[in-house]
């Protein structure tokens, strides 16, 4: 076994060794690609998303150089029948070449990336095969590798775009594309060399101009990731089980760890964030801990027209419409707010649905970093917004009704008049307004209590001192009638466990207000 050519089964044997989820059902996907014209495939994914634990599963379901199915016997692959036999067809019967571009470009990076891979990939083949002559051209040299094993190899990428993201010189992003370029975009080579070849990363492939610099990959991204969208994560029922298994609390695992939803696969969570919840029986934010939480404050500073005011949105937990489609994969080019967010999702900052074309903070994870994040951020805009919304929460807590009304009435006129017509579009402008206070509270949206369901409850996160705020909308009655909706449907009852004070806040739009008079009014009380 060596390094780049056949790895061997010891990394997924210890990540068998470990509390497992099933994730084979990949390789039955990736199976049904070799020998065809769809043998290229390209899925990206957030850091800490599992990208190499598939990766390595991979490597050593095909890898030839050992013998593997005491570590696959029992999973999907091999018991379910949808995979129709190709499980012992394929099971340890290639010669499997595997680079970790994060590994590489830690000791490639002053010889060059492309010859370092291209020398130790050559070394390698030249002990298995020992009749092999390298020639000027490294695919020739594959091509001639395979000619003498009489079998193709299947390639497995691990991290593809760590080039890309990590390598700011456009002399080595280019070197190293024209380098996938001649393995995978010849198709008179590409078809003699390759049984299948699996390529993950954070990024999609980078453009070349409108299009993929290398487009014969078929690609699975955190937009439209179809039918790998069960591998991206965990999905609920694989978490609910989770739950049981280890006693942890399947309600909150969902409230601060769920939020990406794909088509065909519903809720999708955060497999990292999961386990650590697990492990450490402590649900908390375990992004911080990825070096994708240090370039957030980077990205959301960025100084196009609407951004601040976006975050903001997001952060209040409003949907926010996306076009991703102009978007150039990669991490410097950015000509829109577009640009921006579609990079929050590959990141998975954002989730995005693809039905609707909107964006939003998945969950309470991600949220918390979001909160965190936006106060360190040196942008006037965003800066300005943050003290606002603070002050907002102070004037709340203060039950200074005048100072209330007077706040939410300034985001009200930032608001689109055609949209901000009902209940509902009054309760976005309402997150809107307190959105600095999500490092302090967590939301709930109309939570059921009582007889009904409160329009917006801000309950305090762990040994805050804040007081919780029960929130109730009215369009065109009273403040005054809001509270009172509170008290007689009894909406703090869902939160008196907590055990600290609350706050009942009433908040009227009255749109037939006379000219020159204030359309919100507020009335605070003490519960």
């Amino acid at each position: 076994m060596g390094i780049y050519l056949n790895p061997g089964n010891s990394g997924f044997a210890e990540i068998r060794n470990s509390a497992y989820v099933d994730k084979t059902g990949l390789i039955g996907l990736i199976n049904q690609t070799i020998g065809t014209r769809q043998k290229l495939t390209c899925v990206s994914r957030p850091r800490r998303f599992g990208k190499s634990y598939a990766a390595q599963m991979l490597c050593a379901y095909y890898d030839k150089s050992c013998d593997s199915s005491a570590l696959f016997n029992d999973l999907e692959i091999a018991v379910n029948e949808k995979f129709n036999g190709t499980y012992a067809r394929y099971l340890n019967s290639y010669d499997v070449i595997y680079l970790d571009m994060t590994g590489i470009l830690g000791t490639a990076r002053k010889s060059g990336i492309v010859p370092f891979i291209i020398r130790n990939i050559t070394a390698e083949l030249t002990v298995e095969y020992p009749g092999l002559r390298p020639q000027e051209a490294f695919f020739g040299t594959l091509a001639d590798a395979a000619a003498l094993a009489k079998n193709k190899f299947i390639m497995i990428i691990d991290e593809w775009d760590a080039p890309i993201r990590e390598i700011k010189e456009p002399d080595i992003q280019k070197e190293y594309l024209e380098f996938l370029r001649s393995l995978f975009k010849n198709s008179g080579v590409t078809a003699k060399i390759f049984a299948a070849v699996y390529m993950t990363g954070i990024l999609p492939i980078k453009k070349d101009g409108s299009q993929s610099a290398i487009s014969d990959f078929k690609e699975f991204t955190m937009i439209k990731p179809r039918k790998f969208g069960r591998y991206v994560g965990f999905t609920e029922d694989e978490v609910k089980k989770l739950c049981g298994d280890h006693g942890s609390d399947f309600a909150k695992m969902k409230q601060y760890y769920d939020g990406y939803t794909f088509k065909g696969t519903g809720s999708v969570y955060n497999p990292n964030s999961v386990m650590e919840a697990i492990r450490n029986d402590d649900f908390d934010s375990y992004w911080t801990e990825t070096s994708a939480a240090e370039s957030l404050m980077e990205y959301i500073s960025l100084d196009f027209d609407g951004l601040s005011r976006t975050v903001a949105e997001l952060i209040g937990g409003v949907k926010i419409k996306v076009d991703p489609g102009r978007f150039a994969n990669d991490l410097v080019t950015f000509k829109s707010r577009d640009d921006v967010l579609t990079l929050l999702i590959h990141l998975g900052y954002l989730a995005y649905d693809e039905e609707t074309g909107q964006a939003r903070i998945p969950n309470e994870e991600i949220r918390m970093e979001f909160a965190k994040t936006v106060r360190e951020v040196k942008h006037d805009d965003i800066i300005k917004r943050v003290l606002e919304s603070d002050r907002l929460l102070l004037d709340t807590i203060h039950m200074d009704e005048e100072a209330v009304a007077e706040q939410i009435e300034k985001i009200h006129m930032e608001e689109s008049p055609l949209y901000y017509n009902n209940e509902q579009a009054l309760r976005s402008v309402i997150k809107r307004a307190y959105f600095s206070c999500e490092n302090e509270y967590l939301l709930f949206e109309e939570l059921p209590s009582g007889s009904g369901y409160a329009d917006v409850v801000y309950l305090p996160r762990r040994d805050s001192v804040m007081p919780a705020l029960v929130i109730e909308l009215k369009w065109n009655k009273s403040a005054k009638g809001a509270i009172e909706q509170i008290r007689e449907k009894k909406y703090p009852d869902a939160i008196r466990k907590y055990g600290g004070n609350i706050l009942l806040v009433g908040i009227n739009y009255n749109k037939n207000a006379p000219s020159g008079k204030r359309k919100h009014e507020c009335r605070i009380e003490k519960y």
